[in-house]
């Protein structure tokens, strides 16, 4: 009887390995970390990789975390543009404590690490159908402070336009132009701003196919649709931007899915 037993558990045990295997290698499902400073209350992740520090282009891919902790592909991946000289580390949920090149204002550099997602700002008064994410309709009062030696920097404020400041033409968000109808704020810098170390940073519709930023992620206006219409507040959408043999090396620390970017043809090849 005690070699029967033994037996069966050993196939028992042989055959949860199977299933995990499976789970955590097909069908969109991938494994996740125990501990790390992606917050357990974040079930949404956009992910974006690039090739390297210097890169202006990048894949983007989204994650929903399962009841069990395993992250599900549900959207993407898709081309995105950066900042026209790369990337450099940001401030939000992880990033500004790591060695190497720091985000600053005007630098052209993305902000890397990983960020929660803020509030959407758009020209319209409604979203479109499949839409349900907070937003604040743009109108001439609203401003973005990206003056290092204002009080406000980095914040979002109300101003009169019949009465308005010095700095109002170059602050205002609503300037009229098709890539700015939907901003989707990326919370770099955000909590406690730091003078000079990066504003303004968002999701917003790319100004042509090959045009980088000079620090946001932006894409076709189909694809931020898209992703507007997959993000869900209540999920604590968070954003991660990393290159490649970073994403790598904190994916395990980080509680970071094993992205399928990792073995996409855009970096292999």
């Amino acid at each position: 009887m005690g070699t029967s037993s033994n037996a069966l558990e050993d196939a028992m045990k042989f055959v949860k390995m199977i299933i995990v295997f499976l789970l955590c290698s097909g069908g969109g499902v991938v494994a996740a970390s125990q501990s790390g400073p992606l917050p357990s209350t974040c079930k949404q992740v956009v992910i974006v990789i690039t090739r390297s520090w210097n890169s202006s282009k990048g894949e983007l891919e989204g994650y929903r975390r399962l009841a069990k902790g395993a992250w599900h592909r549900e959207f993407g991946p898709i081309p995105v543009l950066l900042g026209k000289r790369g990337l450099a580390w940001g401030i939000g949920i992880a990033g500004q404590d790591q060695e190497g090149l720091k985000k600053q204002e005007r630098d052209w550099r993305s902000p890397a690490g990983i960020f929660k997602i803020g509030k959407l700002y758009t020209y319209d008064r409604a979203l479109p159908p499949g839409i349900d994410y907070p937003f604040v309709t743009m109108t001439a009062r609203d401003v973005w402070i990206s003056d290092p030696k204002s009080p406000n920097y980095n914040r979002h404020l109300s101003v009169d336009p019949r009465n308005p400041p010095p700095w109002y033409a170059r602050e205002r968000m609503r300037l009229g132009d098709p890539a700015h109808r939907y901003m989707l704020e990326i919370r770099h810098n955000a909590e406690h701003p730091i003078p000079g170390a990066g504003s303004a940073i968002f999701f917003h519709i790319q100004r042509g196919p090959t045009i980088p930023t000079s620090a946001c992620t932006v894409m076709t206006q189909k694809n931020l649709l898209g992703l507007l219409r997959w993000l869900r507040p209540q999920d604590s959408p968070c954003y991660v931007l990393l290159p490649l043999k970073t994403y790598k090396l904190k994916q395990d620390a980080w509680q970071l899915p094993g992205t399928f970017l990792l073995k996409s043809r855009a970096f292999i090849n």
